[in-house]
């Protein structure tokens, strides 16, 4: 089996709940703290070895590219006024990688979350990659340990695909794909089906899904034979055929790594935590929310 170091990046749709903040940039370039959402994810990606990236962007939003762009007249100015330290943390990103691609989701495809990997086919190949959404934070003292360890259970037991989950709180079960497990000792953690966003009492377990994916190529062919619901192609109709048809398996995330930062409480949330975590930021951020 081919080592990992294929990534898709989901970052398509209009992001309506930061509307009108985002009219004119992708909600994936709002910051946490001192950087975009974009940079802490490619950070784990790095951190987990991937070399290769693919962005789907919504048709005709180009900040994304604009950001993994180099900037000559911007570099200009902070070399003449000796602040290219600030830089840093762009120019170590950057290096790290092999490939960083970007590719419109347009209206040729259908809308879903599945549909990215239906762009990225040509980029994927034959090839097992990582996919993940970009509005979803891992926050860990080693960027991408966890997307390591997804990936090592992968690569041991070879199933069509390893989901990220976390054990979530039955009140809000409803938000997530709930995890349906197989007892099979050949294979920890099987997962039989999903049930997309239940209710605490239809929730076949309070396991839910956080938006990180280590995927087999299989999911091309599955995906281009699914049919879509409401006008969606959704990534959960494909692990659940997968599910009757091949191998699924979870790995369960400790919790405190995972913050979604799709909504503007989640993510000023975000912002609180990884504050509370910054070197520079800690000491007087605390102070300050002892005064409220």
């Amino acid at each position: 089996m081919n080592k990992i170091t294929k990534a898709v990046v989901a970052c398509g749709g209009w992001s309506t709940r930061f509307l009108p903040a985002v009219k004119i940039y992708a909600k994936q370039m709002v910051p946490i703290l001192d950087k975009p959402q974009i940079h802490y994810i490619l950070e784990e990606l790095a951190g987990a070895g991937i070399t290769d990236i693919v962005i789907i962007h919504r048709d005709g939003e180009d900040s994304l590219i604009k950001y993994f762009s180099p900037d000559l007249e911007l570099e200009t100015y902070l070399k003449e006024t000796g602040k290219e330290a600030v830089m840093a943390p762009w120019h170590n990103l950057i290096s790290k990688f092999k490939s960083i691609k970007f590719l419109p989701q347009t209206k040729a495809y259908p809308y879903g979350n599945g549909v990215p990997i239906l762009v990225a086919k040509e980029f994927i190949g034959n090839d097992p990659f990582i996919y993940l959404f970009a509005d979803d934070l891992h926050i860990e003292d080693v960027p991408g340990a966890f997307l390591s360890k997804m990936i090592a259970t992968f690569e041991k037991y070879q199933p069509a695909a390893v989901l990220a989950v976390e054990e979530v709180p039955a009140s809000e079960i409803n938000r997530y794909g709930s995890m349906k497990y197989l007892d099979d000792p050949k294979y920890p953690h099987r997962v039989s089906a999903i049930v997309e966003k239940p209710t605490a009492a239809e929730a076949p377990s309070l396991f839910g899904s956080t938006g990180r994916f280590v995927l087999s190529a299989k999911y091309i062919e599955t995906l281009q034979n699914t049919k879509t619901s409401k006008g969606e192609l959704w990534l959960t109709d494909a692990n659940n055929y997968l599910a009757k048809n091949d191998v699924l398996l979870t790995e369960e995330l400790p919790h405190g790594v995972w913050m979604t930062t799709g909504d503007p409480l989640r993510w000023l949330k975000a912002n609180i935590v990884m504050g509370l975590r910054h070197p520079d930021f800690k000491a007087s951020l605390s102070e300050f929310l002892k005064t409220l």
